[in-house]
């Protein structure tokens, strides 16, 4: 891939970066089983609470709930499926989870090495997640001050991705133009296709090998490869 206009980089960080869906779903699991120990579907809580995320997370993003009450909302829907009481403060409870998952915060061992390999490129983190998680992730997993600044629809007028504004928006906080930023992330929608219609090109780090890629889109299974790609 020949791309001599690219003069920046954004990441995704959910899946990218940041192995969320570890964190997540030991957390979750870890949270379950104390609650109620012995549960006949513990085994399958983290898978639940996988799915139920999207959804709840649109909910937010769209303006129908606040970031609390969307966290509220998920946690009472695992209960109602799990078929176990929903806790009186709900607060208070997904405090608990919160907690559980942050001890399972971590890069992809991957990061640090292609982040190395980026020198001269403006680098920024580009997420549909709230602006205060999302920063803490990124302090956490030792990335402050590495991949530039982070990116989210409450600092971006309230765009989230796909929204085309989002990507304009992001762009323009590294003081480029679409056509001069590329994005790399593992969502087709959000990270791959999103970008195109406004200019911004992109790459599809595809870490699980579904594969194959959108037609007319770079794929590659680690960040490893990602400097090579550019250099290409």
């Amino acid at each position: 891939m020949s791309e001599p206009g690219i003069k920046g980089i954004l990441f995704d960080l959910d899946g990218t970066l940041f192995d969320h869906r570890a964190a997540a779903d030991a957390g979750i699991t870890a949270w379950v089983a104390g609650r109620f120990p012995g549960h006949p579907r513990l085994d399958e809580a983290a898978a639940i609470w996988a799915a139920l995320e999207g959804p709840y997370l649109a909910m937010w993003q769209a303006g129908q709930c606040s970031v609390q009450e969307q966290r509220r909302l998920r946690l009472a829907a695992l209960c109602a499926e799990l078929a176990v009481p929903v806790p009186g403060d709900l607060d208070a409870a997904y405090a608990g989870f919160a907690d559980l998952y942050r001890r399972h915060w971590a890069a992809f061992p991957d990061v640090a090495g292609a982040l190395a390999g980026l020198g001269g490129y403006a680098l920024g983190v580009l997420t549909n997640g709230t602006l205060p998680m999302q920063e803490a992730k990124v302090r956490t997993i030792g990335l402050a001050g590495l991949v530039g600044p982070v990116l989210t629809g409450e600092v971006l007028g309230g765009h989230f991705k796909p929204a085309p504004a989002c990507y304009t928006g992001a762009a323009a906080a590294l003081g480029l133009a679409p056509r001069e930023v590329l994005l790399v992330g593992d969502d087709v929608e959000n990270d791959v296709t999103g970008p195109a219609v406004t200019g911004m090109r992109s790459v599809w780090l595809d870490r699980l090998a579904a594969g194959p890629p959108p037609p007319g889109f770079p794929r590659i299974t680690s960040l490893t490869e990602l400097p090579q790609l550019l250099a290409s």
